[in-house]
């Protein structure tokens, strides 16, 4: 198998939890990503993962990171795709959703994200110790980040290694869309309180 798990955290567990923020953050949408499968209002068949085990737990997290929109297309259509920033910052807040995974499956949600059929090496404690870590050059979505600890396993997201302030771009309505039922899943919040958390993220 052409994943390799490097330097993973000192603990006896082999689980992690994974932050998404995207649309991943939908149920359906991030199950395809384990089980394969095409997701509703997107035209990208994933394989899934070689373990197909449902993850074994979700919970809400928010994220001191600011949420925006960038790249021209992607599966889901004309329009932009979720990254957050790589500062962090207490004046901001992104709604996210994580679920409780091993290593090797975060590893090939990670492929499947960028694209990526090669050997990945993802070296976790760097992430740990520094805060992030490159592990793939050029790729969307090639900066492992770590947001802290849930339970005594770590927590990682990824995003691009750079802001791509130049490359902002409204999302397509399939994709919002999803993005909004992920909310509405995970938070107990209003549609005009969901429209307006996304309307202040979409420039």
């Amino acid at each position: 198998m052409s994943l390799v798990v490097k330097n993973m955290k000192n603990t006896d567990s082999n689980l992690v939890w994974y932050a998404s923020y995207g649309s991943n953050i939908c149920m359906d949408r991030f199950l395809c990503y384990i089980q394969g499968g095409i997701p509703q209002g997107s035209s990208k068949l994933h394989h899934g993962c070689t373990d197909k085990s449902l993850p074994e737990k979700t919970k809400n997290i928010v994220i001191n990171r600011q949420l925006y929109f960038a790249k021209e297309y992607s599966s889901w259509g004309r329009g932009g795709v979720a990254f957050i920033k790589n500062e962090v910052t207490d004046e901001v807040i992104t709604l996210g959703r994580m679920y409780l995974i091993t290593y090797n499956q975060f590893i090939e949600v990670v492929k499947q994200e960028n694209d990526y059929t090669g050997e990945l090496v993802m070296v976790f404690r760097d992430a740990i110790d520094k805060g992030n870590a490159v592990f793939l050059n050029n790729a969307w979505y090639g900066n492992l980040v770590y947001l802290g600890e849930e339970q005594g396993l770590p927590i990682f997201t990824f995003t691009n290694q750079d802001d791509l302030n130049d490359e902002i771009n409204p999302p397509a309505k399939e994709y919002l869309d999803t993005l909004k039922r992920g909310v509405k899943e995970s938070y107990e919040i209003s549609d005009s309180e969901i429209q307006d958390y996304f309307n202040n993220r979409i420039k």
